[in-house]
């Protein structure tokens, strides 16, 4: 029996879930069985490398563990922290050294995620009343500044598309890999840019997912919901002449179904089609950092301005919280509202 694509990713992460819960102190397991009902497996993995993080600070600061392994780490030294601790681990976050020498270092938000992973860790077992103080509790996480949001306008969205169809700002080699993914990397970004899918769920999409006659696709969600995603006319014509070519393709065991391919014949990687988009993005507009994730706030901004209906987008984008979207593309309503200002007159010219 052939697994799905998200089946497939998530056995990979429950494997290296429980390769890391073999290298982390005995108690973690009872936090990671706690919380699996309510989390993804790609969550439960993050707050598994978080804590490696914090555990590898212990060992390397209290001179009681700095010769033993993870798992000698005892659980006492939960209630032996103190929030200076915990402060002064947040500082180790900023700058800390790498297995290779080399210093790691983290952004605001990378130390605001690793300390929010620690308070979700210490509440868990304080709730239970298996320690009796919490001293993570007592930390402020660091503020964020807001980032504005990176998106294309109506006029790059058709130039990368130009550029995927004709590669004339690629370098000679890079044409010479175009003539032979043109047809899928056109299609990649129509469907990104069409419907803002994320990136992990246009990879995953296999070949009886799609119905270019019902303009319709099936995805896989992030927390594993399937989804009907609709498109354009348009973007079913930028998608069919790679159908068709798919559909003469030879894929390697394991990818039989996957919609798009690599040159190996082989489903695309999440990675590849990165590299996809920036590629062409580099070329139409140099300036920007365009990742496939600001496709999909291109799209969600795009849809916003033309519909004003901010329920819509949150629906269509896959957000559980309309405050997710609210809080993305609140600046194009503050742009909406300006404008607003000078359509009332109060006296006849």
């Amino acid at each position: 029996m052939a697994f799905k694509y998200h089946e497939q990713e998530d056995k990979k992460i429950h494997l290296k879930l429980k390769e890391m819960l073999n290298e982390l102190p005995p108690f973690c397991a009872a936090f990671f069985r706690g919380i699996e009902p309510r989390t993804q497996s790609r969550t439960r993995l993050a707050y598994a490398y978080d804590l490696t993080v914090f555990f590898t600070f212990i060992r390397d600061t209290n001179p009681f563990y700095r010769n033993k392994t993870l798992r000698d780490i005892d659980f006492s030294i939960l209630e032996q922290l103190k929030p200076a601790d915990i402060e002064e681990y947040m500082e180790y976050l900023k700058y800390r050294p790498g297995e290779d020498g080399e210093d790691i270092a983290n952004k605001e938000s990378a130390v605001k995620r690793k300390i929010s992973s620690l308070k979700s860790f210490y509440n868990y077992f304080y709730e239970r009343e298996e320690i009796t103080v919490n001293p993570a509790a007592l930390v402020h996480l660091p503020k964020i500044k807001e980032k504005e949001i990176i998106r294309l306008d109506y006029d790059e969205v058709s130039s990368l598309l130009d550029e995927a169809e004709s590669g004339e700002g690629l370098t000679k080699r890079q044409q010479e890999f175009h003539k032979r993914t043109k047809k899928r990397d056109v299609a990649m970004l129509a469907l990104l840019l069409g419907t803002g899918m994320r990136v992990s769920e246009c990879v995953g999409i296999d070949l009886n997912d799609i119905d270019l006659n019902e303009t319709a696709v099936n995805i896989h969600r992030k927390g594993g919901k399937e989804e009907t995603v609709y498109f354009s006319d348009e973007v079913a014509d930028m998608i069919l002449p790679y159908y068709e070519e798919r559909k003469t393709r030879l894929p390697e065991p394991g990818s039989e179904n996957a919609l798009f391919l690599s040159l190996q014949n082989k489903r695309i990687s999440v990675r590849s089609a990165e590299l996809m988009v920036k590629k062409y993005a580099k070329i139409v507009t140099p300036l920007k950092h365009i990742t496939p994730h600001k496709l999909r706030s291109t799209y969600g901004t795009h849809l916003y301005q033309e519909t004003s209906d901010i329920y819509l987008v949150a629906d269509v984008l896959g957000h559980n919280d309309v405050n997710t979207t609210k809080k993305h593309y609140a600046a194009i309503g503050e742009e909406r509202r300006r404008l607003a200002r000078s359509k009332v007159k109060l006296r006849e010219d």
